[in-house]
């Protein structure tokens, strides 16, 4: 079981092993000390192995900044042994009851009698017979029942820089003829304990008498409404009054919404003086409960860098420490992110040529930044440039009278409010999707212009919504208005992406003509205009179409997850584009949420052709990233750009990009201490138990010319043929078109009967 664990933690300890250089100095921080704030690692890095278990604990330290501490929420065995295990049940997050089926007892914590297993009916010897299991459902259960419970002595034995001891249930102990402080204080003088805590108060005026050494005492504070059981004060009253912590403690433990509250709609108040006041009186603060895979605030955007710098890099303070569930993501906000905001994003890549050190990839928008305003809309598309996108894009759509707009469907119903308006237009083009929709071409421009943005995150059925505030929020643009905005922005070009253009044709809709002309009409096609022009589509005519533009950057996209190209598919991409677009599966292959490998075939292929690479669609919420980049969408932005070198990288949070390309870890040339690294496909697969994944997908299929060889794109039709009949509408349109051929012909008799008269 064990012996895999070295032979992991060594990849990492060499991966994040400290250069001889040491970082560029930055700006002071405002922690109380001036220092870097601490990272402080819950149970480990319990983001991704079960909490306080063997893996946690050495991950923790060989991913994390040097100085490190190691979080240890301590259980006392009926021998007055030391276990780090947070709870006070240990069958929520171990499987003790499989081991020992009948020795749950009941106990009264406070008015409630509590049935369980507890740590105090057990001997260290059977503690060690007990494994663990992960308890939040939204990481990885592969790991359950592979590791041991862990004592004090052997987070001890690891050598970490510090330890933190917190001391829950004192009194539990007491009760049971157990002391806590004895334990402690007789643990050996080389025991790295750097900091106590604990929310009895009593617990630490006690202990901080007999401590020898350096060792900190914290009040770790509950919730606001719980009571101390020394004061019978609520928390919430005593942070209030911090002057009565200082005779007893170094610091507190609070929270995050101590000090960054949020509203009932989960949007950020401003926050509260606690920092300062606790600053003031010489007090510490630490702030609890990070974690990558939860939702705190709508004001992060899911990027979870972006709540550990609201901490610790805002104009007024920093707290001084963090304890959080992924140490790789404090670490990176912490060395990389902070005091970064001002900085000049690494210059682009050459065009036509791969990611060179010092360069970075293009940053290309998703129907703009999709992730914070609904896609294709004006504010989503301010955003963008806000946020610091190069390239903006507009999906292509048509509506009924032939204007060319932006939208990320032809299906109006995906990001707007025509399912409240437009039942009636309700059908199903087989050509387009193979579901019923309301489509942009059965609707004029004016009609369109009647609808509401629909901002629809991908995962809000689980949760995770985007943005609610801002749900209907924005106009949707015509092309030509996308392009007045793009040339008045500070961007690098912008992206035309055209999809169905040979249905259109039959409609009498003729897309590519449309785009050509709103492009010659903006002087886009001028060598003398600085903006870049990627004209991108899945249909090889109509990139062969632009070739006539010769300043325009042609992008084929690949639609399915591909293993590789053949050598003639390549070559007969090369006739008709510069650039190829692929899905993220076709660079990174998985396997049940763990990465398996990279394709580097694929992208050796494509660069050795002289072809740039695009990769995307990168969305932030935990639930679309792979175990491997830890539920941290930097993590996989670093992969595609170092792991993978792509050339440009298509995101719906150009934010999250742009703040990592700021940040002197992007930079190659640069000989950082500590960086935030590419995940390393196959490190964690290979830990993980025989049979404990689902089998294997048969491999994607290769690339061949008949997939990339498209027909003639047909001509537009003079006129268009008559709309789609949304079912159960047969009859009355029937009749309805009799009476009108009865009207048509009385008419024509009126007429001819008043001439003749």
């Amino acid at each position: 079981m064990g012996g895999r664990y070295p032979h992991m933690l060594l990849i990492l300890i060499l991966l994040h092993a400290a250069n001889a250089a040491l970082d560029e100095p930055v700006e002071k921080w405002k922690t109380l000390g001036g220092t870097p704030p601490l990272v402080i690692a819950r149970g480990g890095f319990s983001g991704l192995f079960p909490e306080s278990s063997p893996a946690a604990y050495q991950f923790a330290i060989s991913t994390a900044l040097p100085g490190v501490i190691l979080h240890c929420d301590l259980q006392l065995s009926s021998d007055a042994k030391g276990f780090c295990r947070s709870g006070i049940r240990l069958d929520k997050s171990t499987l003790i009851e499989d081991i020992f089926p009948n020795r749950d007892k009941t106990y009264k914590f406070g008015p409630e009698d509590v049935h369980a297993w507890f740590s105090v009916d057990f001997t260290e010897a059977e503690l060690l017979n007990v494994t663990v299991k992960q308890t939040i459902y939204s990481r990885p259960s592969t790991f359950d029942g592979v590791m041991p419970m862990y004592r004090l002595e052997d987070v001890a034995g690891l050598g970490p820089d510090g330890i933190w001891v917190n001391v829950e249930y004192n009194s539990f102990y007491k009760e049971h003829k157990i002391s806590t402080e004895d334990f402690l204080l007789a643990l050996p003088k080389d025991f790295p304990i750097t900091y106590i805590s604990s929310p009895d108060i009593s617990f630490l005026k006690s202990i901080g008498g007999k401590l020898k050494g350096n060792t900190k005492l914290i009040l770790r504070s509950l919730w606001e409404n719980a009571t101390e059981p020394t004061l019978l004060k609520s928390y919430g009253d005593i942070m209030k009054d911090l002057s009565i912590i200082k005779p007893f403690a170094s610091g507190i433990l609070v929270p995050r919404h101590f000090i960054w509250p949020t509203n009932k709609d989960e949007y950020l108040l401003p926050s509260t003086s606690l920092v300062k006041d606790a600053h003031a009186l010489g007090l510490e603060v630490y702030a609890a409960g990070f974690a990558n895979d939860i939702f705190t605030s709508y004001n992060y955007s899911y990027d979870p860098a972006a709540e550990y710098l609201q901490f610790i890099d805002n104009p007024d303070f920093s707290v001084d420490g963090v304890l959080t569930d992924f140490t790789p993501t404090a670490s990176g906000a912490i060395a990389c992110l902070a005091h970064t905001k001002g900085n000049a994003l690494l210059p682009i890549a050459k065009p036509l040529l791969a990611t060179e050190n010092g360069e970075r990839p293009l940053i290309i928008t998703h129907n703009g930044a999709s992730g914070v305003f609904s896609g294709c809309t004006d504010l989503a598309y301010q955003q963008a440039v806000r946020d610091g996108a190069d390239i903006l894009d507009c999906s292509v759509r048509m509506s009924k009278d032939g204007v060319a707009f932006c939208l990320g469907s032809a299906d109006l119903t995906t990001s707007t409010t025509a399912a409240t308006t437009f039942m009636a237009k309700v059908v199903t083009v087989s050509e387009i999707q193979n579901k019923s929709g309301i489509f942009s071409f059965d609707l004029s421009w004016s009609e369109i212009q009647t609808l509401k943005p629909e901002l629809n995150g991908p995962y809000a059925q689980a949760g995770l919504k985007r943005n609610p505030a801002a749900k209907n929020a924005g106009k949707f643009l015509s092309l030509p208005e996308f392009l007045d905005f793009a040339k008045t922005s500070n961007i690098s070009g912008v992206l035309i992406e055209i999809e169905d253009a040979p249905y259109l044709a039959t409609r009498g809709l003729g897309v590519v003509d449309a785009i050509s002309s709103a492009l010659v009409n903006a002087s886009y096609d001028k060598e003398s205009h600085q903006q870049r022009v990627l004209i991108q589509s899945d249909d090889s005519s109509v990139l062969s179409v632009f070739k006539k533009f010769p300043k325009f950057e042609r992008v084929f996209v690949i639609d399915p997850v591909i293993s590789d190209a053949s050598k003639p598919s390549i070559d007969e991409i090369k006739e008709f584009a510069h650039t190829v677009m692929v899905s993220r599966g076709a660079l990174v292959r998985a396997h049940g949420f763990f990465l398996t490998g990279f394709n580097d075939m694929l992208v050796g292929k494509i660069h050795d052709a002289n072809l740039t690479l695009h990769v995307g669609v990168l969305k932030n919420e935990f639930m679309n990233i792979g175990f491997d980049y830890f539920a941290d969408p930097m993590v996989e932005i670093v992969t595609y750009y170092m792991g993978l070198v792509c050339d440009g990288i298509v995101t719906e949070f150009p934010a999250t990009a742009a703040a990592y390309f700021r940040s002197p870890c992007s930079d190659l040339t640069k000989n950082m201490s500590y960086s935030i690294l590419a995940a390393n496909p196959g490190g964690l697969e290979k830990m993980v138990p025989l049979g404990a994944l689902p089998p294997a997908l048969p491999p994607a299929p290769v690339l061949e010319p008949a997939d990339v060889i498209d027909p003639p794109l047909p001509p537009v039709a003079v006129s268009s043929p008559p709309e789609s009949t949304p079912k159960g509408e047969d009859d009355a349109s029937g009749a309805s078109s009799n009476a009108a051929n009865c009207l048509l012909v009385a008419g024509i008799a009126a007429l001819l009967y008043l001439s003749s008269h």
